[in-house]
């Protein structure tokens, strides 16, 4: 359905368009804000430097004049941090709507993580487009952390349990309408380098480097120690070769745990730049109610010994910043004396100690709700797709008005597919290139795939079993093997067939089957192959122009069937009505065509 087409004021792009709106006028007032806090220190600025001219050099004030605009320039520092943070933040927000809007029209293709990298050896994540440019991934994936981004590859990868199928359908219909939640993820989210979380689970996987709880007394009290006896030796009470002395063995101390706590150190560098991103995502979840059972026991994994995540890591930040603190540089040499880098090690240890598992828990659960979020967004951006129906037992695909989810509402043309049950097990589809034949076969590729991961899909109703995909959409030869097309094309349908024999039915998509070889051979070898996949239970489709391949549908009895796909000419141009029909096509244009374009045949 076009933009235009769709009316009223809780349609999704209505909301979208509204909340562009109010984000776009925050940003407004939040740009002057910029400009005039912006223009104050400027003044302020230059008044602080008036007040330290008039005095030093004029000797008129005094010198504790200076505090008060230091004081101002301080807090309007901090407001104008304040400031520029909320613009941030609504310009994300804004971005976030804009997108949504092109999702809905059509202009969303290249836009965001593509996921391919996810996906690197999945057996038909290419012939479906599921991952990589202009995707399935690409188009449903709202995550911003890469913990969100894992988890919504590894659902479309493969199907779920149907238990576990029914569990995120309730999750993502709870999530559909709460659109300030999901903004809210998305938007802080995208805080720190795009949500850069592998870092983070890496480190709350690895062993502690030892640090114990008695290091952090031993060195907490060396460091009392030493203040005491530096205290005392500036005050005359003790001489300073005592403090000396002290420093040798404190040093010796320190040098009892050095290998821990460089450990500590060298492993914090990189994943304490997103413990803020971490922090504000679960107060955020925290505070948010959930019904839904696989919604309530991801926010009941937000809990560690009572206290709340957002709570604990906070204190963690507190041990971090007190380590970065060393790096001031009038700061340094009292913190060395200190030991505060060795002390906050040891913090930073004992509290990975204490709850470095419980974090890799709470980013898993987090990347959870972002791919549930994901689904949510889709189902809230069309809500005439349906949930659809999980069967167990027999193998089966019964979809009413079936359209690529991929393709603009309304633009899509749907069709009718049953597979499986009391309908053919194999359906055999005819007609001539560019008819929509590939497309079909992607449509229902693509449907299975967010069906069997818990998503709603593009059709007025599918009931579907448990299945495995199998496809040969894009097979292409391999120079560095030397291997030809059709050479590539065998192997993988000696695979498809491998895994057909498995525990899980198969749906198989076979497109323009055995192409690179001639008719005879064609046809024998077609009708071996469907043969044995039926054998082992499997479904599917079978894509051919050439009307010889028809035939074997007889063979296999009332298992499979013909169906095609029609053109015409007119004006010179091939026009498609992409509309299934039963049968075998009863005609071809590809003469008519050619001599349409100039061809003498």
């Amino acid at each position: 359905m076009s933009a235009e087409a769709k009316a009223g004021p809780n349609d999704p792009v209505s909301e979208y368009q509204r909340r562009i709106a109010r984000w776009s006028q925050a940003v407004a007032v939040g740009e002057r804000q910029h400009a005039t806090v912006s223009n104050l220190r400027l003044v302020v600025f230059a008044g602080t430097i008036g007040v330290a001219w008039l005095a030093t050099f004029g000797n008129r004030i005094n010198v504790a004049w200076l505090y008060l605009p230091a004081a101002v320039f301080l807090a309007l520092l901090v407001a104008h941090a304040r400031i520029l943070n909320r613009n941030e933040r609504a310009e994300r927000a804004k971005r976030l709507y804009e997108r949504g809007t092109r999702r809905l029209t059509g202009g969303w293709m290249g836009e965001g993580a593509d996921g391919a990298h996810l996906l690197p050896e999945h057996p038909f994540a290419r012939d479906l487009d599921l991952v990589g440019p202009g995707s399935l991934f690409q188009f449903l994936n709202t995550a911003r952390t890469e913990a969100g981004e894992a988890a919504l590859a590894e659902w479309i990868a493969g199907p779920a349990t149907p238990e576990e199928i029914r569990a995120r359908q309730q999750a993502v219909a709870e999530l559909a309408p709460r659109i300030d939640l999901r903004e809210d993820l998305a938007v802080l989210a995208a805080e720190a380098h795009v949500g850069r979380t592998s870092a983070l689970t890496d480190w709350a996987a690895a062993d502690p480097a030892g640090l114990r709880i008695g290091s952090r007394w031993v060195l907490g009290g060396s460091a009392a120690v030493t203040a005491a006896l530096l205290g005392a030796a500036f005050a005359g009470l003790v001489s300073s070769a005592v403090a000396l002395v002290w420093l040798l063995v404190q040093a010796a101390i320190v040098a009892t745990w050095r290998r821990q706590i460089a450990t500590v150190l060298h492993r914090l560098d990189m994943p304490v730049h997103d413990l803020g991103l971490v922090t504000e995502l679960l107060v955020r979840l925290e505070r948010e109610p959930f019904q839904s059972p696989r919604l309530a026991a991801l926010h009941a994994a937000l809990v560690a010994d009572g206290e709340p995540p957002s709570r604990l890591i906070a204190r963690l930040q507190r041990y971090v910043s007190a380590l970065d603190s060393t790096h001031n540089l009038l700061f340094a040499p009292l913190a060395a004396v200190l030991l505060v880098r060795s002390q906050a090690a040891a913090a930073i240890d004992c509290w990975h100690a204490a709850h470095g598992r419980s974090l890799s828990i709470w980013l898993k659960a987090v990347g959870e709700l972002e791919g549930l979020a994901s689904f949510a967004t889709y189902a809230y951006e069309h809500p005439g797709d349906p949930f659809p129906d999980i069967r167990t037992g027999s193998p089966v695909f019964d979809a009413r008005a079936l359209a690529h989810p991929l393709i603009v509402e309304g633009s899509a043309v749907s069709n009718d597919v049953h597979l499986g049950g009391d309908a053919p097990h194999v359906l055999v589809v005819s007609g001539s290139n560019m008819s929509g034949k590939s497309t079909l076969l992607r449509a229902v590729g693509v449907n299975v795939t967010m069906a069997l991961a818990g998503a709603p899909v593009r059709a007025r109703s599918l009931s579907i079993s448990p299945l495995a995909l199998g496809a040969t959409l894009k097979v292409d030869d391999s120079l560095q093997e030397g291997h030809s097309r059709f050479y590539a094309e065998i192997l993988r349908i000696r695979d498809i067939v491998a895994r057909a024999r498995g525990p899980m039915p198969m749906l198989f998509l076979l497109d323009e089957i055995l192409h690179g070889t001639n008719s005879h051979d064609r046809r024998i070898g077609a009708e071996a192959i469907v043969r044995s996949l039926v054998q082992t239970g499997a479904i599917g489709l079978v894509t051919t122009h050439d009307l010889a391949l028809t035939e074997f549908v007889s063979q296999l009895g009332g298992r499979a069937a013909n169906v095609h796909f029609e053109d015409r000419i007119e004006d010179g141009r091939m026009v498609f009505d992409y509309t299934m029909r039963p049968g075998v096509v009863e005609r071809s244009n590809a003469l008519a065509l050619m001599r349409a374009v100039g061809l003498d045949v």
